[in-house]
C-alpha cells in the first residue's frame, strides 16, 4: 500500500467501479450516500468507520465485501499465522461430508471431545484464535461422527459438543477474514443443530450463522433466521426456571437484530431490539451460557456497538463512559479489546477532536488482543485515517503500524 493511500477499502471501491464501468452518480444512488460522500470515501478523506458501510457500497457495487477489504491479509505476525493454518483442514471438514453424514472414522471418547470444545470456545473468548484453531477440523469430523453415532442419553452433550465445534470453526475463520468459510461453519452448526430436539442449542446456532450472514452482509436473510428464531425459542423461556440458557439466547438473537437494523440505518428498530434485550439481561442478570456472557454488562457494551453503526460518535462514547460499562468483569479478552475499540470508533467519528483519546482506545485494543484486531478491516482503515489527521508524528500511531504491518512508505501486507 502507498503510504498516500489514505483508504485501502476506498482505493479497492473506486477500482472495482471503474472496472464495473458505473458512476459515481449510480454507485452512490445504490449505496444511498451522495456523490460527494463517495468520491471522498474513494480518495480517503472519509473513513469507512461503520462495516455496515462497507456493506452497503459492496452491494452498490456488485461485489462481495472481501474484495473491498482484501482479506484475508498475510499475517502481521506469527499469532495471526498459526490462525491462518486451521482454515485448510476447517474447510476439508466441511466439504469433505454433509451434515447428515457419518465421518468414516473412530472419534476419541465424548467427554475428551466435549473438553477441547469447550477449551476451543474459551480460547475464542479470550481472542487467541491461533489456539482455538489448533486441530478444529479433526475435532469438527470427530464430533458429528459422535453426535450422529451416539446413544439417546449422550445426545444432548454429544450434539452440543458438534455445535460447539462450528461455532469455534467459524470465528476462528472469520477472524482470519475468510468470510464464506465462517458462513459454512455456521450453517453447518445449524443443520446439526436442527437434528437434536433442544431448542436452546437450535437457537444459539441460529444466533450464531445469523451474526456470520449479518457479516456477509446477507442482511435479508440474517434478519428471516433471527425472526424465526426469536418465536421459536421464546416459548421455551420461562425465567424463574434454573435453566436461563433459552432466555440467555433470545436475548442474543435481539442484540443480532438490533445490530443488523443499525447497520440498515434503521435506529428506532435498533433501540426497539436493545431494549427487549436489556429487559432479559436483567431478568436472567449475568450468565455466561455457551460463553456468550450474556447480561447488562454484555447488553450495554453491545449498545456502544451499535451506537457506532448509528454514527453517534461522542454523545454515545460519553453515555457509556457515565454507566459505567465495567468489560472486564466478564473475564474476556475478545470482549474487553472490542469495548476498547468500539469507544476508539465513536470518538473518531468526531473526525479530529478526540483523535487523541480514539488513538490510546485503539491502542489498547490492540494490545489486550491483538489477534482480534490486527486482521479487523475497520481497525486497519481507522489506524489509517487517524494516522492522515494526526498533525505531527504520533509515536502509539507509529507502533501501532508496525504491529498492523502497515509501513509508512513502500509496499504494506494490506
Amino acid at each position: 500500500m502507498d503510504a498516500g493511500e489514505a483508504s485501502v477499502i476506498g482505493a479497492r471501491a473506486r477500482m472495482i467501479r471503474r472496472r464495473r464501468g458505473l458512476s459515481l452518480e449510480v454507485v452512490a444512488g445504490l449505496a444511498k450516500m451522495t456523490k460527494q460522500y463517495l468520491s471522498q470515501l474513494e480518495r480517503g478523506q472519509r473513513g469507512f468507520n461503520r462495516r455496515g458501510l462497507i456493506e452497503d457500497l459492496a452491494n452498490a457495487l456488485g461485489c462481495s465485501v472481501a474484495d473491498l477489504t482484501g482479506q484475508p491479509y498475510l499475517p502481521p505476525d506469527r499469532a495471526s499465522a498459526d490462525a491462518l493454518v486451521a482454515l485448510p483442514s476447517i474447510r476439508l471438514a466441511l466439504n469433505d461430508f454433509g451434515p447428515m453424514d457419518v465421518p468414516d472414522l473412530t472419534p476419541r471418547p465424548l467427554e475428551e471431545l466435549a473438553s477441547l470444545a469447550e477449551r476451543a470456545n474459551e480460547n475464542c473468548s479470550q481472542a487467541d484464535y491461533a489456539l482455538a484453531g489448533h486441530e478444529v477440523g479433526g475435532l469438527l469430523a470427530e464430533s458429528q461422527a459422535s453426535a450422529l453415532a451416539v446413544v439417546s442419553a449422550e445426545r444432548d452433550q454429544a450434539f452440543t459438543t458438534a455445535v460447539t465445534a462450528c461455532f469455534v470453526a467459524g470465528v476462528v475463520s472469520s477472524r482470519a477474514g475468510n468470510i464464506d468459510l465462517a458462513v459454512t461453519a455456521a450453517r453447518r452448526g445449524y443443520d446439526l443443530a436442527r437434528q437434536h430436539d433442544d431448542p436452546a442449542l437450535v437457537g444459539f446456532a441460529c444466533w450464531y450463522w445469523a451474526c456470520e450472514l449479518t457479516s456477509m452482509g446477507a442482511r435479508t436473510r440474517a434478519h428471516t433466521v433471527l425472526s424465526e428464531g426469536i418465536d421459536n425459542l421464546t416459548p421455551a423461556v420461562h425465567l424463574s426456571a434454573a435453566d436461563t440458557l433459552p432466555a440467555e439466547l433470545v436475548g442474543m438473537m435481539h442484540l443480532q437484530q438490533a445490530r443488523t437494523a443499525a447497520r440498515e440505518r434503521r435506529a428506532e428498530d435498533a433501540h426497539a431490539h436493545l431494549d427487549e434485550a436489556a429487559k432479559l439481561a436483567e431478568r436472567v442478570g449475568e450468565r455466561n451460557g455457551m460463553r456468550q456472557h450474556f447480561g447488562p454488562t454484555n447488553v450495554a457494551a453491545w449498545r456502544v456497538s451499535i451506537g457506532v453503526e448509528l454514527a453517534e460518535g461522542a454523545q454515545a462514547y460519553e453515555y457509556a463512559r457515565t454507566v459505567p460499562i465495567d468489560i472486564d468483569v466478564l473475564g474476556s479478552r475478545e470482549r474487553s479489546s472490542s469495548m476498547h475499540f468500539d469507544f476508539a470508533r465513536l470518538l473518531a467519528q468526531e473526525e479530529g477532536p478526540r483523535d487523541g483519546q480514539a488513538i490510546r482506545h485503539l491502542d489498547t485494543a490492540d494490545r489486550i488482543a491483538p489477534q482480534r484486531i490486527r486482521n479487523d478491516p475497520i481497525a486497519r482503515e481507522l489506524l489509517l485515517a487517524l494516522d492522515r489527521r494526526a498533525p505531527r508524528r504520533v509515536w502509539e500511531l507509529e507502533s501501532l503500524r508496525n504491529r498492523f504491518g502497515i509501513r509508512r512508505s513502500g509496499s504494506a501486507d494490506c
